[in-house]
């Protein structure tokens, strides 16, 4: 995916450093957390959801959240805020919609726990089972990268993030 085809996702709202770094650091990571890729969304999984032209504007979906087609998004409250300001959500591919993170910094923290998030329509889970637990092969250099260039720690309690 080209940075171009990525902005797309982001409603004329110009990427951040954070956005830009992320993205190429996948470039040349590719398995770097459980589930989670970024991607160029066109929306179109969005009409299961509504049909509303005002909800469609403020989401804005910008990575496959596990590997069964939930969906991170960033949502515009409307306030014009920049993409770090606004809040992450996740939309679950059999149902439930939550709030992740504050901000994409807390989303990239997250993100070090290496899992697919679990969504449901009660909660959002980040679920390790240390004894069928298999590190992806990037994760290290991902926590390495996230400490240098956001001095950001990985976490082992995300759900506190």
């Amino acid at each position: 995916m080209e940075l171009d085809e990525f902005k797309q996702n982001f409603n004329g709202y110009g990427l951040t450093s954070e956005f830009i770094d992320l993205k190429y650091f996948q470039d040349n990571h590719a398995d770097y957390s459980q589930g989670f890729c970024l991607l160029a969304d066109n929306k179109a999984g969005l009409k299961t959801w509504s049909d509303n032209k005002d909800f469609s504007d403020r989401f804005m979906p910008f990575a496959q959240a596990n590997g069964t087609g939930s969906t991170y998004g960033i949502w515009d409250d409307g306030t014009k805020k920049t993409l770090n300001d606004f809040p992450v959500i996740v939309f679950g591919d059999e149902g439930g919609v939550h709030i992740i993170a504050e901000n994409i910094l807390q989303l990239m923290q997250i993100l070090t726990f290496d899992v697919e998030i679990m969504i449901d329509f009660e909660n959002a889970n980040f679920y390790k089972d240390e004894d069928d637990y298999e590190e992806s092969k990037d994760n290290p250099a991902y926590k390495s990268w996230l400490k240098e260039c956001f001095n950001l720690d990985p976490t082992i309690k995300p759900k506190e993030i």
